[in-house]
């Protein structure tokens, strides 16, 4: 396990236009379909969206899954979640369509859980790590990005997502997101081997 932080792609940046392979999502949720179905971020409304770089196996990605769970519960009326999964199923094939999915099922998750085969949305946003977090005003522009709370595997910190509901919250309110933004810990993307 490699300690990696999130880049911090720059505040303002449009939210890039992608499409991916579904592999979870109620129906009822932005964009829902079938699981295997392309999914195009166009159907995005004009409503904040919060995009969740995560994967199955990563022990900080399972850290935080009961705040996520809580965090679609309390905000998924108000703004757009998705989760996408980067890593390599080369490498990790734990982290393929059937482990998300029960990751998912697990978690009662209902937002759209889609899979980027080819890891060029990853490249798109910058996500270095799993859990890499991003979140666009109703203008698809950044306001966000960076750690969930304070709280890491094995640390005694409360997992309730204290940072990123600040920013929600005053996303929502329609009032300035604080630019001073911690980035994310977590395990780097695991990137196709070369040549593979």
């Amino acid at each position: 396990m490699v300690l990696t932080p999130s880049t911090m792609l720059p505040l303002g940046t449009a939210l890039p236009a992608f499409t991916l392979e579904q592999i979870w999502g109620a129906q009822g949720t932005v964009g829902s379909g079938d699981s295997g179905e392309p999914w195009n971020s166009n159907v995005l409304t004009a409503q904040p969206v919060l995009v969740l770089f995560l994967c199955a196996h990563c022990p900080f990605v399972k850290h935080i899954e009961p705040e996520l769970s809580r965090l679609e519960r309390d905000y998924g009326n108000q703004v757009q979640i998705l989760a996408i999964s980067s890593n390599s199923t080369i490498t990790h094939p734990q982290d393929g369509p059937e482990g998300l999915r029960e990751q998912a099922q697990r978690n009662g998750w209902r937002f759209p859980y889609l899979f980027d085969a080819s890891q060029a949305v990853a490249k798109a946003f910058h996500a270095a790590c799993t859990p890499d977090l991003f979140l666009f005003d109703g203008a698809h522009q950044l306001a966000y990005r960076g750690q969930l709370d304070d709280s890491r595997p094995g640390n005694a910190e409360p997992l309730d997502g204290r940072t990123l509901r600040a920013a929600l919250d005053a996303l929502l309110a329609g009032q300035p997101v604080s630019a001073e933004q911690q980035p994310s810990i977590g395990c780097n993307i695991k990137w196709h081997p070369e040549g593979a």
